[in-house]
């Protein structure tokens, strides 16, 4: 009986004990997050962002709210813990709150450029995130609103903020956060780039600073300081491991390829419809690890192709890509060191390979020595009625990246003086760009298409001939065995390499 009675009194010492822990951690956090809060007002403070003003009777005031996010480092660990002031931006009025909200952001193409050419260069490359970045833009705007939770004056119950600069939440905040930048670095003698307005470089004699803006992130890579590794690997291992959490698939078995091979999909295949909302998020977030993940591309793309009525066997591909994903979280594009800066491009087309509307795929992929800066998996907007017409289309939407990318070597002070290579596995494409031969064959192609001649004639462009086994562009239209896929995706310049968690 007292053996019995020790027991029960040490159990309930140890409950004790444990809710005495769980209590001291519920007030832990809250400190934490009371700090966070503080840490934020006192930002907005001293940067000026508003003055108290007394309610006013013709405006609207819109109303704010605290958000909170513990941001973790790539082992998982939590790094800091995150408030922000957040206005209710979804009761604005356009016209009367506000009237312009496009801002423009770097494109990826634009981004994976700079890390080739800085791996190549070997220069180092900063990325810069802003604190706060949206409350350094000016408002043109009257807005009011109301004073934080946690936060309001005693004594100023009924007084309102009147914004000077902008608040997160505001549809113009990023516009504003635009215009702000953009002045400045004009101001300390920057060029902006006309074919990337995000992109802005300066000369100094010899030296070279180049800086381009994704939202509140600056990328700044330059010639005045060399680095010493020996290139640079994007990955996106902690994402990815993310997605495999979110969808149950981490304790799946993996498989050799995203897709099986040469796979047929159909909208109406007599399956059972799935969830619309769980296969959007999944298709989208494997669209956006397709950034860095060249590999998945062609599957993504073609299964984005049904996201308007999903159903198992379209998910059961989607969990496939996920098995892939698995196997190869650590996979990533290396950029490599080079003497020789050269764009070249490869074009391909998959004929015939939707069979709903008989509609081809392209395919293309650049590089400037190293692995891959830009690729794209895209179903075409018309029929073609041969394999060389589908060849033809994909080489001149391939013409018309390879133009761009040009014209952005040249703002980056890296002049391109000979035509860019495109190669094309198809001799009778080929032969259409170089000659208006086959008239019979070709006149009912769209006039758009047709460009391409102009672009090879004016020397932009320079359409080759390659043999099928070296088209890299082939592992974005079609499923592939896994010799051929792993061959192809060497090529890309994909490679594993383990990343070192902080």
């Amino acid at each position: 009986m007292k053996l019995q009675l020790g027991i029960g009194r040490i159990q309930k010492l140890y409950l004790l004990r444990l809710v005495l822990k769980m209590k001291l951690m519920r007030i832990m956090q809250l400190e934490v997050w009371r700090a966070a809060m503080q840490e934020e007002f006192n930002m907005i403070q001293k940067n000026d962002t508003w003055q108290l003003v007394n309610r006013p009777n013709n405006k609207k005031v819109i109303g704010v709210k605290w958000v909170y996010k513990v941001k973790l480092n790539p082992n998982g660990s939590t790094n800091k813990h995150k408030a922000r002031l957040v206005v209710k931006g979804y009761s604005q009025l356009p016209g009367i709150d506000f009237c312009e909200t496009f801002a423009p952001v770097a494109r990826f193409d634009t981004i994976r450029l700079l890390l080739a050419l800085a791996a190549q260069k070997c220069w180092f490359v900063y990325q810069l995130d802003v604190k706060s970045a949206f409350l350094n833009g000016y408002l043109k705007e009257e807005i009011h609103v109301e004073q934080p939770d946690g936060f309001v004056k005693n004594g100023t119950e009924n007084k309102v903020y009147l914004l000077k600069k902008a608040l997160y939440g505001l549809k113009q905040a990023p516009r504003a956060w635009y215009s702000r930048i953009d002045e400045y670095l004009l101001k300390l003698d920057f060029v902006k780039s006309l074919t990337e307005v995000t992109l802005y470089v300066k000369e100094e004699g010899a030296d070279l600073l180049i800086v381009t803006i994704y939202v509140d992130d600056f990328l700044i890579t330059g010639s005045n300081e060399n680095q010493t590794s020996q290139g640079i690997f994007i990955c996106q291992k902690k994402y990815a491991n993310e997605i495999l959490n979110q969808f149950a698939i981490v304790n799946c078995k993996t498989v050799n390829t995203p897709m099986v091979p040469y796979e047929k999909l159909r909208s109406d295949d007599g399956a059972a419809k799935i969830d619309v909302g769980v296969y959007r998020s999944l298709i989208g977030r494997l669209l956006y690890l397709s950034a860095t993940r060249p590999d998945i591309m062609h599957s993504v793309s073609l299964l984005s192709r049904f996201m308007h009525s999903p159903s198992e066997i379209h998910f059961k591909a989607a969990k496939r890509i996920l098995r892939y994903v698995k196997g190869t979280t650590n996979f990533g594009v290396l950029y490599k060191r080079s003497t020789n800066v050269k764009l070249i491009g490869f074009t391909d087309s998959d004929w015939a390979g939707s069979e709903e509307d008989m509609k081809s795929t392209s395919g293309q992929c650049f590089s400037i020595g190293s692995g891959v800066i830009s690729w794209s998996s895209k179903k075409q907007d018309s029929v073609a009625k041969s394999t060389a017409e589908a060849e033809y289309i994909a080489a001149s939407l391939a013409a018309d990246q390879a133009v761009w990318f040009k014209k952005l070597m040249n703002d980056l002070k890296q002049p391109q003086m000979h035509p860019t290579e495109l190669f094309c596995d198809n001799l009778s494409a080929v032969a259409i760009v170089k000659n208006p031969i086959l008239h019979g064959r070709t006149k009912h192609i769209k006039i758009k298409y047709h460009s391409i001649r102009e672009m090879v004639n004016e020397g932009e462009v320079q359409v080759l001939h390659c043999d099928s086994d070296d088209q890299i562009a082939d592992i974005f239209t079609k499923g592939l065995h896994k010799f051929r896929f792993e061959t192809l995706r060497d090529k890309l310049g994909m490679s594993s390499i383990s990343v070192k968690e902080e």
